[in-house]
């Protein structure tokens, strides 16, 4: 398992041992941030605080500082992934751009800092990312133009909040991946612009 892209480019990451954790591939954190590098959603990473929910190894937080995020926020309970996400950040130097809550995602604390980005990607079948989402959103984790990045299986059960704009909803091979707006004008002002 590997960075993708950005500064830290083919950098390894450290995985957990078992079947505790499941990494979000590859091909699924290409799939996530070509659609959060383009168009509409162009100018939400950089500089930007990012929270990465059932984060695991961290890969999908370490990604987004790769690609420009000023800050990671990683929130995971696991004591092997707990681990191996404190060994990556520390190995590719990133100590000061991350913070590591060792808390229940559906249970979370008030927000250390708002998100414009909050990925969650819990684990398959236990119908987590609804209250985990709800929680983000009572501690004031996602920020009002930010976006929330559900990863789930196609199975899982998961009804968008009637309060958020459903911005993209793509299969990627196993993982559904559901993007959500709190306030979409802003976002969706882009594509105007774009297409003006």
């Amino acid at each position: 398992m590997r960075v993708v892209a950005g500064r830290l480019r083919n950098q390894r990451l450290q995985a957990p041992p078992g079947e505790a954790t499941r990494p979000t591939s590859e091909r699924a954190r290409e799939a996530l941030f070509n659609i959060l590098t383009n168009g509409r959603f162009r100018d939400l990473l950089p500089d930007a605080t990012v929270a990465d929910l059932f984060a695991g190894s961290g890969a999908v937080g370490i990604e987004a500082l790769s690609r420009g995020a000023a800050r990671a926020l990683f929130v995971e309970t696991d004591r092997a992934a707990l681990t191996a996400l404190r060994a990556n950040i520390a190995r590719l130097e990133l100590a000061d751009r991350a913070q590591v809550l060792a808390v229940d995602a559906t249970r979370l604390p008030r927000a250390p800092a708002a998100c414009r980005l909050v990925f969650l990607d819990p684990p398959y079948g236990q119908d987590l990312a609804g209250p985990a989402l709800a929680s983000a959103r009572a501690g004031g984790w996602l920020a009002p133009d930010g976006v929330a990045a559900v990863q789930l299986h196609p199975k899982d059960r998961f009804a968008p909040p009637a309060d958020m704009t459903v911005l993209a909803d793509r299969r990627y091979g196993a993982a559904r991946l559901v993007l959500l707006a709190q306030d979409a004008a802003e976002i969706l002002t882009h594509d105007a612009q774009d297409g003006a």
